[in-house]
């Protein structure tokens, strides 16, 4: 059975409001409350706390990090077990190049769901809003959002404005209130920091957790101490009031874990799986539609499969289908150079326009009025620029009589082009594509075809102006 993760992102634009301490001890005590129960912890920050907290031994593998999972490393092979029975990922300083591969807000969301990762997994974020915490905040089943003052809090309009952009349900979005000081009181019906953050958060629409982490010297020593080590919370400090602040962010975190029948990861994938169905469904319909043979030659590509060197479409998009390399270049050559194939020079001019049709697209447009009949015929780079046009007299064509020198170039147009007795389409043209022979139906999978649909248009309006 696939598995999903549960996914906790901890988030704020603002620095030491207690990101990393209420991460890190967060995935400690929902591992010692359910053992049984997947916690993995990793941080977008480079300040290697996790690492300091949770590592058992030094990896010799430098490589398995937070960098190699997010340029796509399997889950296994970067999340290690470390102290307390918690999974993480070591931090890495080499983030910078990952923000290009992060420019859609779902890539995470993706990866996790890829991933195989099960249980909870808790992320630690920069204090910006990076396209890397972006994604985070999108991936997530539940944001919290530590505020310890007023500049904090005016923060969180920023994130808050991010899922209103992005049209997603802010449900998933919840202030706390980190590092209050008890001592800290105020004159009227706002006595303490904590019911000060409360009323104006309720007051600009945020939902705010129940409860809130108090400031303890004892807890911010944990960080500090000879050893030059991190000590948990749940070992180092269960006689202090954040202890039982801790336990209750535990229990409020399983009861949403345990509402939830689908995390965003799963409805992400979900969506994927139909989307790809969607695209196998569309695939299948285009092979359907395709031209039996070679409008060129004329042979079944059933029985000649090899050398579908080249697509063509009509602008009309009534006909489709593969043609022979051999063919087309053949064409081509007596087309644009007048030459048949029994004379000395036809080979190396053929593989000189074998070339060129190889490396970008080929119109042919037939131009028939009552004077004469004519091909404009032009070449395009793949990135739509014109590289060559050539008008080219047909005499006979519209007689229906072969010269010798056109015969090929007669034939695909009047098979692909022809309309009610006989005559061609009007105002209808035809494009040729290169397509790889081993493998030409790629020419049909989603992006591919999109981008063929982006240069007909780009051809439509550029022969319309």
């Amino acid at each position: 059975m696939h598995a999903y993760p549960y996914t906790i992102t901890i988030s704020s634009e603002k620095g030491g409001v207690g990101k990393t301490t209420l991460a890190t001890n967060l995935a400690i005590y929902l591992k010692a409350m359910r053992e049984d129960l997947p916690v993995t912890l990793f941080s977008f920050d480079n300040h290697f706390t996790i690492d300091k907290m949770f590592e058992l031994q030094k990896r010799t593998d430098d490589t398995a990090d937070v960098h190699a999972l997010l340029m796509g490393a399997k889950a296994g092979e970067v999340v290690q077990t470390g102290q307390y029975g918690v999974g993480f990922i070591r931090s890495s300083t080499e983030l910078g190049d990952i923000h290009e591969r992060f420019k859609g807000p779902m890539t995470l969301t993706r990866m996790l769901a890829e991933s195989g990762i099960s249980g909870i997994v808790i992320i630690d974020t920069r204090p910006d809003l990076n396209i890397l915490t972006q994604n985070a905040l999108y991936a997530a089943d539940r944001v919290l959002i530590p505020v310890k003052d007023l500049p904090s809090l005016e923060n969180c309009k920023n994130i808050f404005a991010l899922f209103d952009q992005r049209g997603i349900d802010k449900k998933s979005l919840a202030l706390i209130p980190c590092l209050i000081d008890s001592r800290i009181k105020f004159e009227g019906i706002f006595k303490d920091q904590k019911t000060l953050l409360r009323a104006i958060a309720v007051n600009r629409g945020y939902r705010c957790l129940d409860t809130y982490i108090s400031k303890s010297p004892k807890v911010e020593s944990l960080n500090t101490n000879p050893e030059g080590k991190i000590y948990p919370i749940l070992t180092h400090a269960r006689g202090t009031e954040v202890h039982g602040q801790f336990m209750e962010i535990a229990r409020d975190i399983f009861r949403s874990v345990d509402s939830t029948r689908e995390t965003r990861a799963c409805l992400y994938h979900t969506w994927l799986l139909e989307k790809e169905a969607g695209k196998k469904e569309a695939y299948l319909a285009r092979l359907e539609g395709l031209a039996e043979r070679c409008l060129v030659c004329g042979a079944l590509l059933a029985d000649h499969p090899g050398d579908r060197s080249f697509y063509f479409e009509t602008s009309d998009r009534s006909a489709r289908g593969f043609l022979h390399g051999s063919c087309v270049s053949g064409m081509l050559c007596s087309t644009l150079y007048g030459m048949q194939e029994h004379e000395p020079a036809f080979g190396a001019a053929r593989a000189l326009v074998a070339d060129k049709a190889a490396r970008g697209v080929s119109l042919l447009m037939p131009q028939i009025s009552a004077d004469a009949c004519t091909l404009d015929y032009r070449q395009f780079s793949m990135a739509g620029e014109q590289l060559l046009q050539k008008n080219v007299e047909m005499p006979g064509f519209e007689e229906g009589a072969f010269n010798g020198v056109h015969d090929r170039l007669y034939l695909l147009l009047n098979e692909a082009l022809a309309g009610f007795e006989g005559a061609l389409r009007k105002d209808s043209w035809l494009s040729v594509y290169p397509v790889d022979p081993n493998n030409p139906e790629a020419v049909l999978h989603e992006e591919s075809y999109k981008a063929i649909h982006r240069l007909q248009k780009h051809f439509g309006e550029l022969l319309s102006a």
